[in-house]
């Protein structure tokens, strides 16, 4: 069974950045395709960014293209979400999350380990 703990969340002004980090561990790390999800209250997890075994595929969500840029260091056993140009619609939980899949994947549903989650604030 994989562990993940993200770190990396906070308050941040609207503009600025933040890099969320995903420590995994108790199993291959680089046997599952990683991801990032998001909750709002009172709303389903959503995706954010996907990343494949090996890192040589990324996939995200148009809301956040061109803005957060998903990564993993299969030999430190990590995966990292660095955000860019954050606005106050990205202040969310965010959740690091692991599918047992080759390629990125998309819907929340299909992953089978979570973190506990990280808030990230952003203020106007």
């Amino acid at each position: 069974q994989v562990r993940l703990l993200e770190s990396g969340g906070g308050l941040v002004q609207a503009g600025g950045s933040l890099r969320l980090s995903c420590a995994g561990s108790g199993g291959t790390f680089s046997s599952y395709a990683m991801g990032w999800l998001r909750q709002f209250p009172g709303k389903e997890r959503e995706f954010v960014a996907g990343i494949s075994r090996d890192g040589a595929r990324t996939s995200y969500a148009d809301s956040v293209k061109g803005r957060f840029t998903i990564s993993r260091d299969n030999a430190k056993n990590t995966v990292y979400l660095q955000m860019n140009v954050l606005k106050p619609e990205d202040t969310a939980v965010y959740y690091c999350a692991a599918a047992m899949a080759l390629f990125p994947v998309d819907r929340a549903r299909a992953y089978t380990y979570w973190g506990q989650g990280t808030q990230v604030t952003v203020s106007s």
